[in-house]
């Protein structure tokens, strides 16, 4: 006669534990009302400056100063942006948008490969005054940019680079936060024995950069791509200096000149910046994820 043994549920307890365990430990914890509150909040708050902005460019100059403000939109936002786009800078706020998707293009291209190239050398290449040169690279950081404008002022115009976009674009080819940016991050996600095997088959300097270090650099290459174009998008004080007068003015100096009269018309200004803050929206939602996308990979590869 056969007797069967009674089933105890504690095996089966011990068994799943790991799975929860497991699943806490790789998964993600669900946001609990208290976080959903306070992000909710952040993220009003983050949007406020944006909604008020698009509110006083509805509205005529006497309803954004008066007391209490306005809060919902008014019927003059059309009005409003066609006479920005068409009077800002002197010729329009479609030249002015141009003339800063070029220059931040170009300074966001150039910025991104210049600092790869000497982030990979002060980080993996072993020459004479590395410690030096990385040095007096870092030590640019501490001297303010106002200090700057007069000489790089008289260099531009010695170059006949007066009033001309290439004088926005010259002076940034390449930044010290940039190296030092893509220098930390290739010191640690660049592993060296990758290096070697590539050398190994035979693979040139030029190969080594562009199959090897560039892929390995995107996620940084990203992130410093897009506050590299914000902040170009966002300069003023150079371009209002060297383009003082010009017919070709970039978004930011043609907005200084807006609303400008017997009184100032505020609707009007923030119109033009609404329309100014636009083209960075559209950059970030169109490259926002592969730039958070980048950088889950490179974390996860790291």
């Amino acid at each position: 006669m056969t007797t069967t043994a009674p089933v105890s549920d504690r095996p089966h307890r011990t068994a799943t534990r790991p799975s929860v365990r497991a699943g806490r430990a790789g998964g993600q914890h669900r946001a609990g009302p208290l976080a959903r509150i306070v992000l909710g909040l952040a993220a009003l708050a983050s949007l406020f400056p944006l909604y008020w902005t698009l509110v006083a460019a509805s509205t005529d100059s006497h309803a954004v100063v008066s007391s209490p403000p306005p809060m919902l939109p008014g019927g003059n936002l059309i009005e409003n942006l066609t006479y920005v786009w068409h009077n800002a800078g002197g010729r329009g706020m479609g030249v002015a948008l141009l003339n800063s998707t070029l220059v931040a293009g170009a300074v966001t291209v150039t910025t991104v490969t210049f600092s790869v190239l000497a982030g990979f050398a002060f980080a993996k290449l072993r020459f004479r005054g590395k410690k030096v040169m990385l040095g007096l690279v870092l030590s640019t950081l501490a001297v303010p940019a106002q200090l700057s404008v007069v000489p790089l002022f008289i260099l531009t115009r010695n170059l006949g680079l007066g009033n001309h976009l290439g004088a926005l674009i010259l002076p940034v080819l390449v930044t010290a936060f940039g190296v030092f940016f893509m220098r930390q991050f290739l010191s640690q996600a660049l592993p060296t024995e990758l290096l070697e095997a590539a050398r190994v088959d035979g693979a040139n300097s030029l190969r080594v950069i562009w199959h090897v270090v560039f892929p390995v650099a995107r996620p940084a290459m990203a992130v410093l791509g897009m506050l590299t174009f914000v902040q170009s998008w966002n300069d003023f004080l150079w371009p209002i200096v060297v383009m003082n007068g010009s017919t070709n003015p970039t978004v930011q100096v043609a907005l200084a000149g807006l609303g400008t009269g017997w009184s100032t018309d505020w609707s009007v200004i923030t119109a033009g910046a609404l329309m100014g803050t636009l083209p960075l929206l559209l950059v970030f939602a169109l490259f926002g994820r592969h730039i958070v996308g980048g950088i889950t990979q490179g974390a996860i590869k790291g």
